[in-house]
C-alpha cells in the first residue's frame, strides 16, 4: 500500500514542467495606473493576458489595456507558477 505522502511526491513529479495559471481580478481608474501596471509587468518574463468579456489583450500592451476601458474589472492571467512577487507588486489595482 503506497503512503499519502508517497502518492503526493509521485503527483508532484508527473506535472513537472507544466505550467500554471493564476488570476486576479483587476481594476484601472486612469492612464497613470495603467501606464505604472504595464512598466511594473514588463519586468516579468512570462506572458500575462488581461480579459473584459470576450476581449482578450496583451497584459504588456499599453494600447490594448487602455481600449479595455477604465472602470472595468478586468481579468489577468499569468502563466506561470512563481508569480507572488508580481501579487504582491499589483496589489492596488486588485478589484474589490
Amino acid at each position: 500500500m503506497t503512503s499519502y505522502r508517497s502518492t503526493i511526491l509521485d503527483f508532484k513529479s508527473d506535472l513537472e514542467g507544466v505550467i500554471f495559471m493564476r488570476e486576479m481580478n483587476l481594476t484601472f481608474r486612469n492612464p497613470d495606473e495603467v501606464l505604472d501596471f504595464v512598466k511594473t509587468v514588463e519586468q516579468y518574463p512570462f506572458d500575462m493576458d488581461l480579459c473584459r468579456g470576450s476581449v482578450v489583450v496583451d497584459a504588456k500592451s499599453l494600447l490594448g489595456i487602455m481600449n479595455l476601458g477604465f472602470n472595468q474589472t478586468v481579468n489577468l492571467k499569468i502563466y506561470s507558477n512563481d508569480c507572488s512577487e508580481l501579487f504582491h507588486n499589483i496589489e492596488k489595482y486588485k478589484a474589490a
